[in-house]
């Protein structure tokens, strides 16, 4: 994975535009997205009506774009809640793009589960994301991003 630095939401859209590059993309509907203008860059599909045709928009894109709900600095993940429409976007196209607010950057595990001790009454999953998922054969032949992308950007936004 790859990590940004923005300092408002407006610089944050602008690397979401460069790393875009005219590609095509699937945005959730986060709320941070919306802010910074990211649901509104050209290529950049969002608002579906059914679950149906965001997946096969998911499917047929460059890039999918969510929020973080949380990132973890000791192990470089991110969390994410869920969100069907989060979920696909993040893991059906061949990249994905993050946005994490600072504020909602953890150390790690134990701090997260200190702020959510019981996330399964909060949501109804919870998916840490560290990289293109790897898989070896038996062979060990290692292969890169089996399940999900195969590069992953993350861009943490110091304004809230």
């Amino acid at each position: 994975g790859k990590v940004y630095k923005a300092a408002t939401k407006t610089e944050a859209c602008a690397i979401v535009s460069t790393l875009l590059n005219g590609a095509s993309a699937v945005a959730s509907d986060a709320p941070i997205l919306k802010a910074a203008g990211i649901t509104s860059l050209p290529g950049v599909q969002c608002g579906f009506a059914d679950t149906a045709s965001l997946r096969a928009a998911c499917a047929s894109v460059d890039f999918g774009i969510t929020s973080a709900d949380y990132g973890l600095a000791e192990t470089g993940s991110i969390v994410t809640r869920s969100a069907s429409e989060s979920r696909l976007a993040s893991l059906l196209p061949p990249a994905h793009i993050a946005i994490l607010p600072f504020s909602r950057l953890l150390t790690g595990l134990d701090e997260l589960y200190t702020l959510l001790p019981k996330p399964s009454f909060e949501t109804a999953s919870m998916v840490l994301i560290t990289g293109p998922s790897r898989s070896a054969d038996i062979e060990m032949i290692l292969v890169r991003g089996v399940h999900g992308p195969r590069v992953i950007h993350v861009i943490v936004v110091e304004e809230d």
